[in-house]
């Protein structure tokens, strides 16, 4: 097997087999640090993905005097850490239209306020056991009602994409709302 340092030249080379041969020798340290951070194995998995092409595209600027490891770790944690804010920042845009929703159609139907508030916190709770990402596909799709295609433009995917997530989600959605909140049966009838 190439040593580490004779790779990391070949692939600042351009050869792309040389970088594969780092990415395997480096895959497993880089899940379990990123899995460290996020306590999430589609995140973990998504962070290693982003931080390996970040890696490749930065692997210029890497000084080969330097281990690599250490360097990849930093992009790896990088990485892991603006995926916790991105996070935290859709969670929290979500509860404020979640309360504003609730607020609103309380304004506008008093004598249903509490049953409807009622449902929208369960509601929360059901779309809360998703995966982030598809808390934040919900959040875009039906919280902000934004079309398809500006969904895929927000979120950097193509619309095929959106729409096979889309359907995805609403079917684990559908299913945790008819396993845990059977009331909200009649929320399921949504399009996909």
């Amino acid at each position: 097997m190439d040593d580490e340092r004779s790779l990391i030249t070949r692939a600042q080379r351009g050869d792309v087999k040389a970088y594969a041969a780092l990415v395997r020798q480096h895959e497993q340290i880089a899940f379990r640090a990123a899995f460290l951070i996020l306590h999430d194995q589609p995140e973990a998995a998504d962070t290693v993905q982003d931080a390996f092409l970040r890696a490749y595209r930065s692997l210029d600027s890497f000084k080969l005097e330097r281990p690599f490891r250490p360097w990849l770790l930093r992009i790896i944690t990088n990485v892991a850490l603006n995926r916790i804010q991105a996070i935290e920042r859709r969670k929290r845009a979500t509860e404020r239209y979640a309360q504003e929703l609730s607020t609103s159609q309380n304004e506008i139907v008093p004598d249903h306020a509490l049953a409807t508030n009622e449902q929208n916190t369960r509601l929360q709770l059901a779309v809360r056991q998703l995966s982030a990402d598809e808390q934040a596909l919900i959040a875009l799709r039906y919280f902000l009602e934004l079309p398809d295609g500006e969904v895929a433009e927000t979120l950097g995917i193509p619309i095929g994409t959106v729409k096979s997530r889309l359907h995805r989600t609403l079917t684990r959605l559908r299913a945790i709302i008819h396993r845990d909140f059977p009331d909200l049966q009649e929320l399921t009838t949504f399009d996909s």
